[in-house]
C-alpha cells in the first residue's frame, strides 16, 4: 500500500483539527453535555470513521478497505471496554459531570499520541523482526484468557492507584476539592495540583496498559502502519461523546468482556499462524517456514469479529430483560406476603372485637 506523504499530512492535519475543535468548540466551558448532543457528535466521528474507509476501498481496493474496517471496529470495541475504567476512575475521584468532558478529551489524546509512538515501534519491530508476531499472538492469547476469566467488570468493583499515582502524590502537594477546570492553583504563596490533573494521571498511565493489547490486535488484522494508525485515531475520536451517550447503558453490557476475549483469542491465533508461515527462528521446523495451517483471510476475520459483537450485543440484551423480569417477580412477590402479613396481623378479628364492647358489671362498657 503506497501511501504519498501528502495523504499521511492530509490524515494528520484532518485528526488534530477534529481534537482542537473538540477542545475549542465543546470542552472549553465546562458543562454536562445533553444526550441529544452526545447521540449526534457520536455519528457525525462514526460517520466520519465510515467516510474514511470507504474512500480506502475506493481508492486502494477491498483488501485493504477491510483491513481498516476490521480494524477500526475492533479497536472501537475495545476503547468501549476501557470506557468502563475511565467510569471507575473518575467515580473514586469523585470529578464533577461538567469537567468528566475536559478529562476524557485529555485522556484521549494522550491515549493517542502514546499509541502512535508504539505503532512506529511495533512497525519497525515487525519490518526487521518476523518473530514479533510470535510475541503479539502471545499477548493477545493471554489477554483473551485474562479477560475471560475476569468475566468483565463488577458494579462494585474500586479503582486501586497504582505506583505512578501514588509517587505523583507525594512529590506534588494536591488539594482536597476541584478548583474548576484547573489543575494547578496556588494557595496561600504555594503551588498545588488538584485532583483533576491526579485524576488525568491516572487514565494515562490506564492507556499504557490499554496500549498492550490495543496495537498487537490490529497488527494481527493489518501491518499498513497507515491503516493502524488510522483506525486508531478515529476509535479513540469521539470517544468522549460516546462515554456520555452510553454512560447508563455500559453496566448492561454485561457479556462484552466475554466477547472481546473471543475477538483477542482470534486474532492472536491468527498472528500465531502468520508466524508460521514467516517464520525464521532455528529451533522452529529447522528456520523453515510453516505451512501447514493456511492463514486466516481478512473477510473471515471482519465476519467472526462483526457476528462475535452483535452476539455479545444480543446476549448482553437478553440477560438484561431477563433480570429486569426476575426483579419484577421477585418485588411482586414480596409485596405479596407483606399485604398477607398485614392482613392477617393488622386487622382484629369479630371475637375481639364482640368482647370489647361486652357490657361490664356496672352496665358500662368496660375500658
Amino acid at each position: 500500500m503506497d501511501v504519498p506523504f501528502w495523504v499521511w499530512a492530509l490524515t494528520i492535519g484532518l485528526i488534530v483539527g477534529m481534537l482542537l475543535f473538540d477542545l475549542l468548540g465543546h470542552v472549553r466551558t465546562p458543562h454536562a453535555p445533553t444526550l441529544r448532543e452526545s447521540a449526534i457528535w457520536s455519528a457525525v466521528y462514526v460517520g466520519i470513521a465510515v467516510v474514511f474507509g470507504l474512500l480506502i476501498l475506493w481508492f486502494y481496493g477491498a483488501q485493504f478497505g477491510g483491513e481498516y474496517f476490521a480494524g477500526y471496529i475492533t479497536e472501537k470495541s475495545l476503547s468501549i471496554d476501557n470506557l468502563f475504567v475511565f467510569v471507575l476512575i473518575m467515580a473514586s475521584f469523585g470529578v464533577p459531570r461538567e469537567l468528566q468532558q475536559k478529562v476524557l478529551l485529555y485522556g484521549i489524546t494522550f491515549a493517542l499520541v502514546l499509541r502512535t509512538v508504539f505503532i512506529l515501534i511495533g512497525a519497525a519491530a515487525i519490518a526487521n523482526f518476523s518473530w514479533v508476531f510470535y510475541v503479539f499472538g502471545a499477548i493477545l492469547v493471554y489477554t483473551a484468557w485474562a479477560q475471560a476469566r475476569s468475566g468483565g467488570h463488577d458494579d462494585e468493583e474500586d479503582f486501586k492507584e497504582n505506583l505512578l499515582l501514588r509517587v505523583a502524590r507525594r512529590i506534588f502537594p494536591t488539594t482536597d476539592e476541584y478548583h474548576s477546570d484547573k489543575m494547578v492553583v496556588r494557595l496561600d504563596g504555594k503551588r498545588f495540583i488538584t485532583p483533576l490533573a491526579i485524576t488525568l494521571i491516572a487514565i494515562g498511565s490506564a492507556d499504557i496498559l490499554f496500549a498492550v493489547d490495543s496495537i498487537p490486535a490490529i497488527f494481527g488484522l493489518t501491518q499498513e502502519t497507515y491503516l493502524v494508525f488510522a483506525a486508531n485515531a478515529f476509535s479513540l475520536l469521539g470517544l468522549r461523546q460516546l462515554f456520555f451517550l452510553i454512560d447508563g447503558l455500559l453496566d448492561r453490557l454485561v457479556y462484552l468482556a466475554y466477547g472481546l476475549a473471543v475477538i483477542l483469542g482470534f486474532i492472536g491465533v491468527k498472528l500465531l499462524i502468520h508466524a508460521l508461515h514467516t517464520n525464521e527462528l532455528p529451533f522452529i521446523n529447522g528456520g523453515e517456514h510453516v505451512t501447514v495451517i493456511p492463514e486466516i483471510p481478512m473477510w473471515l476475520s471482519l465476519t467472526v469479529i462483526l457476528v462475535t459483537l452483535v452476539v455479545t450485543t444480543l446476549t448482553s440484551l437478553a440477560r438484561n430483560r431477563r433480570d429486569r423480569a426476575e426483579r419484577l417477580e421477585l418485588q411482586a412477590q414480596e409485596a405479596a406476603e407483606r399485604v398477607g402479613e398485614d392482613e392477617d396481623g393488622g386487622a382484629p378479628d369479630a371475637g375481639q372485637l364482640l368482647s370489647e364492647d361486652a357490657p361490664g358489671p356496672r352496665g358500662g362498657t368496660e375500658r
